[in-house]
Order: C-alpha cells, then sequence, then structure tokens
C-alpha cells in the first residue's frame, strides 16, 4: 500500500525576554528575532515574553511575508506576553488563564500581574486540523527554595487537562512554550502523562544545537550565571511537544 503525502511543519519556540523598562537591549533583541525569523521558512512561530504590543507589531509587520496570520493573546494586568504567527490562516482562538499564579505582593518577580496563561489557535493545514498551544508557566526563581512549585503544578495540571478538553476533534495537538519545568521534574511526567505529548527533541534523529537541547544555558550573554552554578552545562526548560 502507498503511503500518503508526507507534511513538513517546520515550528519556532522562543521566550523573548521583552519586558518592557527591564529587560536589556530589548528593542534590538526583538528587531533581530524578527530579522531572523524572517530569514528561515518556518511556518509556525510561538513566542513568550512579547509584553508590549509594539514590539509585536513590530514582528508582525517583519514576519508579515512569511506568516501574515498572527494573534496576540491579551490578559492580566500587563499581557500574557504570548504570541503565535503562521503561515496558515488562523481558524479559531482562546485564552485560558491560570487560577493560582503567583503572589501579588511580590512585585519584583511579576508574574502574577501577566495573568499566566495557555493559549491556542486552531488551523488547518492540507485538510489537517491543528491544535496549536503556547504557554508560559510560573517561573522557579530558587530551585532549592523554590516557592513556587505549587502554583507551577497547579499551572500543569490545568494546562493538561485543557489540552484534554480542547483538542478531542483535531488531528494533531502541538504545544510550545517555556514550562520552567526540567525534562525530570513532576510536571513534566504530570503533563506527559495526561495529554500523551511526544517531546519533539527527544524524538529527533538529528538535533543541531545545545549538548541534552538545554535552553538556558551560562553561554548567553544575558544568563544570570549565579542561576546556573548547579548546573555548569545548563538547563531545558522549553519545549515543542506534539501528538
Amino acid at each position: 500500500m502507498e503511503e500518503g503525502p508526507v507534511l513538513q511543519l517546520r515550528v519556532f519556540n522562543l521566550n523573548c525576554w521583552g519586558i518592557r523598562y527591564l529587560s536589556k537591549r530589548r528593542q534590538e533583541r526583538v528587531r533581530l528575532i524578527g530579522d531572523a525569523l524572517r530569514r528561515e521558512p518556518f511556518e509556525l512561530v510561538l513566542l513568550q515574553e512579547v509584553w508590549s504590543e509594539q514590539d509585536y507589531g513590530l514582528l508582525r509587520e517583519k514576519l508579515g511575508s512569511c506568516c501574515p496570520f498572527s494573534h496576540y493573546f491579551r490578559s492580566g494586568v500587563i499581557g500574557s506576553g504570548l504570541c503565535v504567527f503562521s503561515k496558515f490562516p488562523i481558524l479559531d482562538t482562546f485564552l485560558y488563564q491560570y487560577s493560582l499564579n503567583g503572589y501579588p505582593y511580590m512585585l519584583q518577580h511579576g508574574d502574577w500581574f501577566c495573568g499566566k496563561s495557555v493559549g491556542l489557535v486552531v488551523l488547518e493545514i492540507a485538510g489537517i486540523v491543528f491544535n496549536v498551544y503556547v504557554t508560559h508557566l510560573h517561573a522557579e526563581y530558587c530551585r532549592d527554595r523554590d516557592s513556587y512549585l505549587a502554583h507551577r503544578l497547579a499551572q500543569t495540571w490545568e494546562l493538561a487537562q485543557f489540552i484534554r478538553h480542547t483538542s478531542r476533534a483535531a488531528d494533531v495537538v502541538l504545544l510550545g512554550g517555556d514550562l520552567n519545568t526540567q525534562p525530570q521534574d513532576l510536571g513534566m511526567r504530570l503533563l506527559r502523562g495526561r495529554t500523551g505529548l511526544r517531546d519533539a527533541f527527544a524524538e529527533a534523529e538529528r538535533f543541531e544545537g545545545c549538548r541534552d537541547g538545554c535552553t538556558l544555558i551560562p553561554d548567553n550573554h544575558f544568563t544570570v550565571k549565579t542561576e546556573l552554578r548547579p548546573f555548569p552545562l545548563g538547563i531545558r526548560i522549553d519545549y515543542i511537544l506534539y501528538k
């Protein structure tokens, strides 16, 4: 029996660290991110921490020729920071805000103010229905004294339930985001166990990038080196999962 045509989809996922007035060289980095994405043939771009609509507008302008369809998810006081750019028309969108999301008195962390959420866009590509999710879970800040572990686990549970209950009509499920969770952590095991999602990095036959797929590495000039002392090679907290 002959096999059907193979559909190839290039997906890009990135936390842009775009905190207004705080992130170093934010506007320059956003501009360079847009230029880099415009040169690469990605069909789907999932971004987090784009907390300025001006930055989103700049990215939308730069990606207009390759990914003309986009959506910016608004949430909380300063916004969710989540946005999606697609080569294919977006049929539907939905945003779910997590019920447990840090503490308002922890001003220096700011997670509470952005209203951490998961965004959903529905696409149809070559007759195949895709449910595409983008999210950014609560930061860890200190692994030894993690005050937000319960919050992140609650968000992981809600994320898994949201995916399970909204993806039943989808042929393909994609999740991209900064999960602030390492592969062996309980949250990741919970998410994958409840949803059946597979790790694109672990499944890849060929990989070009940092060792062990680390996404937060000491060589990054914007990384706080003290946070990675227990992990000299870096850590992997950003994912593309699928089924």
